[in-house]
């Protein structure tokens, strides 16, 4: 009798296992699409955001990076973009920069994704603190505390120095990762 339970049981978990795989993959392949096309459209507002201005956006690969080149109604190039990603204090942020290239200056960022600490490291998605990014010269930036002095320093947020650091950090990374693929202007 004993060895008809422990069948028995076995057969109930197995089942049950399969049905749970089943529902599981079912839901992935139903709701992929879903967040695919989500995910599309963050990058497509990401990209505006940091390419003003633009009438053309171009998708790039180069040698498996992807890029963003904008061109004006002309079909001048008025900007290049990409998104880049790194450490930053409770995980890894995600950010698309966009750069003029004939004036070696940041255009604008937009953190694209982040799992920063609300109300302290999430304070790098504000206007107030991005926008310390626009008409940046390219080259290392600075972080200070204080309201900057100089083009290169960029003021951190209190409280939020790890977000904030990492945030100039990713962008140095995605202007020189710009600059060595389009060999600067």
């Amino acid at each position: 009798m004993e060895k008809n339970s422990n069948l028995s049981l076995i057969l109930t978990l197995v089942t049950i296992g399969l049905v749970s795989a089943f529902i599981l993959s079912f839901v992935y392949l139903w709701t992929t699409p879903y967040i695919e096309a989500n995910q599309a459209e963050v990058r497509r507002r990401a990209i505006n955001e940091v390419l003003p201005g633009a009438e053309e956006i171009e998708e790039i690969d180069i040698d498996g990076e992807i890029f963003y080149e904008a061109y004006d109604q002309d079909n001048r190039q008025i900007g290049v973009a990409t998104q880049h990603s790194g450490a930053g204090y409770n995980g890894m942020i995600d950010i698309m920069v966009g750069v003029n290239l004939d004036d070696s200056k940041v255009l604008n960022i937009s953190i694209v994704n982040h799992e920063e600490t609300p109300g302290l490291g999430a304070r790098i998605t504000e206007e107030g603190f991005r926008s310390h990014f626009q008409e940046k010269p390219f080259g290392d930036y600075q972080a200070v505390s204080t309201e900057p002095t100089d083009p290169m320093e960029v003021e951190i947020i209190a409280g939020a120095t790890i977000s904030s650091e990492a945030v100039i950090k990713i962008v140095e990374n995605a202007v020189e990762k710009i600059n060595t693929v389009y060999g600067g202007r």
